[in-house]
């Protein structure tokens, strides 16, 4: 017997819809987008009294250009969508591109083999090319790329904006502090028991990011998802610095980043940027640093990232690797930085960047199991929502 459960000022759920998302990150409210696009009614429940997990502890990157495959698909179709969100929902979205700063001969020669195949999605930057697009420091840098096709949110803000304007559809609501504790599938229908009372619903969508395994610990294992654990900072110029930032357009990315994103992967370059650093820099492998920045609407920089994989992380954070992330951007920039807040960020990582599962009859399982989940989760709600419509 379904239930229905009033709290003094707090309306009652909807009895019956065609969607139950669970999760309000980026992915859950990317398939309320795509769901209520195609007329379906549509409620998402979030256990969190707003966003929190790492869909706002993210650098507000949209790269579409540094993708592959199916995730480069996903991406593109995102990025339109992206564009004609901020328009409807009222927030910002830049069409800034991607710088990427190469600073020694085979991180250059991974970008020449990345231009070649992009055919005209990454131009090649001579090192005052490089200068002119942001203010980083000249030593040490051969060249770089500008990727034009990438995007910029403020990150601490995006996701709210979409949820907020979710709520003023009148195909969806957005319920926060609401706890799913239990799917009963019926006969082409699943009962969705929450908190705030039972909810009937013709589909299902699990987006919880790495919390995947509480829910369905068979579809976590048997995709092989673990936790990937990030290190990240907000960063201003120390005291002592004579000078500001600057205005930092596009995101920078560096030559680790070279070895994170899939649509480098295939250069044999690659390879030779490895090795070096291997055997000049072993404590950024180690750490599995990915040195990326972006700025934030009021000039601070989003610092990051320090990489770390297993099923369950010490909680205890490493002053070493923020030490490490402060004099690697500081190097970066050309000016003394220091951390003004420190935060983790978890994400779903597994041998394949998407997870879709139906574990049982109406209920999909959904993640982004790369990190890439700001740049594809639009294009892969929009896949999940129409093979929902076909079956």
């Amino acid at each position: 017997m379904s239930r229905r459960t009033s709290l003094p000022g707090v309306p009652l759920l909807p009895s019956r819809v065609d969607l139950v998302i669970v999760g309000a990150g980026i992915v859950g409210l990317a398939h309320a987008v795509e769901a209520i696009s195609r007329g379906w009614s549509v409620l998402v429940v979030e256990r969190d009294a707003r966003a929190v997990g790492a869909s706002v502890r993210n650098f507000g990157h949209i790269g579409v250009t540094t993708q592959d495959g199916i995730a480069l698909s996903y991406a593109l179709a995102a990025r339109e969508r992206w564009l004609r969100l901020g328009k409807e929902a009222g927030f910002a979205v830049r069409e800034t591109g991607t710088l990427v700063v190469a600073r020694a001969d085979d991180e250059l020669a991974v970008l020449d083999d990345f231009a070649a195949r992009r055919d005209g999605d990454a131009q090649i930057l001579t090192r005052k090319g490089v200068t002119d697009r942001a203010p980083v420091s000249p030593r040490g840098v051969t060249g770089g790329a500008f990727l034009p096709l990438d995007l910029r949110v403020d990150q601490r803000t995006a996701v709210a904006a979409v949820a907020a304007w979710l709520n003023t559809r009148r195909e969806c609501r957005v319920e926060w502090s609401t706890s799913v504790v239990g799917l009963e599938p019926g006969s082409g229908v699943t009962l969705v028991r929450t908190t705030r009372g039972d909810v009937v619903a013709r589909r299902v969508v699990c987006a919880v990011g790495h919390e995947v395994e509480r829910l369905f610990p068979v579809a976590a294992l048997e995709a092989g998802i673990q936790q990937c654990r990030q290190q990240m900072l907000r960063a201003e110029p120390a005291r002592s610095a004579r000078r500001a930032i600057g205005e930092i357009g596009p995101a920078v990315l560096t030559g680790t980043s070279l070895l994170r994103h899939d649509g480098f992967a295939w250069s044999p370059s690659v390879a030779r940027v490895r090795e070096r650093l291997a055997q000049d820099r072993p404590d950024l492998l180690e750490a599995g640093l990915n040195l990326m920045v972006t700025q934030l609407p009021d000039g601070t920089v989003t610092l990051g990232e320090t990489r770390a994989y297993g099923f369950t992380h010490e909680p205890f954070r490493s002053q070493a690797l923020d030490d490490l992330l402060l004099a690697e951007g500081a190097a970066l920039l050309g000016v003394p930085l220091q951390a003004i807040e420190r935060w983790d960020a978890t994400y779903p990582s597994a041998p394949q960047p998407f997870l879709v599962s139906e574990p049982m009859p109406g209920v999909s399982v959904v993640s982004v199991t790369s990190g890439i989940g700001m740049t594809c989760a639009f294009g892969l709600a929009a896949k999940v929502v129409e093979e929902a419509l076909r079956s």
